[in-house]
């Protein structure tokens, strides 16, 4: 799906402003649970954007086999219309891992699958195609922290260890803190084998008779996380949106046999 935002002579103020509403809703998962006056927090879908398949079309990954000058113009459109320059992005090249980097000013680190900081005007980035993105903002001590979760980094406790650092570096508890789980692959889409599977607790999966495979949630388990730091369950907004059975709307690595973009989740302090 591609938005043109170009001028139209004819076109009235009020319909290029609806046009660029509507442009922004497609490409755009923004969580609720924020102050947006304090933070800006998004989560990319993988629509609005100008890659061609199998890539369409905002795809926001380098990784993948698109086109540089579409990925680049891509992050233009999306972050610019969040209000956010490219310069001021913090990213890793992530390995699956539980490393959490604090981060001071923008650029690209490597080996990292989680950001904190408390500075403003640096935002924070972590790339997912069925990993689960997770936002956090301190709001006592103005502090935030972008993680990207696959089933090695959850099984290797990432929300804690970034929430740990938090607390080591800013004083963060988990009563002050407020959360965001974007949209990743669902429990009845996560199919694993054994190997997988004895990574999580009981209460985090289910054994399938018919198919002789397990199925692990997720969304749960980090949300676990957050809730065993203090963070109030009221203050854990989690996404309803499946990347597999939402594919038409996210990029799915699983669902696209890894032939597929990358969307980003971001989060900094204003």
């Amino acid at each position: 799906m591609r938005i043109s935002l170009s001028r139209h002579p004819e076109r009235s103020r009020r319909e290029e402003t609806e046009g660029l509403l509507k442009y922004l809703c497609t490409m755009i998962l923004q969580p609720k649970i924020f102050d947006s006056s304090k933070v800006i927090a998004a989560q990319s879908t993988r629509l609005g954007g100008v890659s061609a398949e199998p890539f369409d079309s905002m795809n926001l990954g380098l990784s993948v086999k698109d086109e540089e000058q579409n990925v680049l113009k891509n992050r233009e459109l999306f972050f610019g219309g969040l209000g956010i320059k490219l310069e001021q992005l913090a990213i890793s090249h992530q390995v699956h891992g539980n490393k959490v980097l604090l981060v001071n000013e923008p650029g690209r680190k490597e080996g990292f699958d989680a950001q904190i900081t408390n500075k403003a005007n640096l935002f924070l980035i972590v790339s997912v195609a069925d990993c689960t993105p997770i936002l956090i903002h301190d709001e006592k001590n103005n502090a935030v922290a972008a993680i990207h979760a696959g089933w090695r980094g959850t099984a290797g406790k990432i929300v804690s260890n970034a929430l740990q650092l938090m607390k080591e570096n800013y004083g963060t508890e988990g009563k002050d803190c407020k959360a965001f789980i974007g949209a990743c692959i669902s429990y009845d889409n996560f199919e694993v084998g054994d190997e997988v599977a004895v990574n999580f607790d009981e209460s985090l999966k289910r054994f399938d008779e018919q198919k002789q495979k397990w199925f692990v949630n997720l969304k749960k388990a980090n949300q676990k996380q957050l809730l065993d730091f203090g963070v109030l369950e009221s203050n854990i907004e989690i996404s309803d949106y499946c990347t597999v059975e939402n594919n038409n709307t996210f990029f799915s690595h699983r669902k696209e046999k890894g032939v597929t973009g990358r969307m980003m989740a971001v989060i900094g302090l204003k």
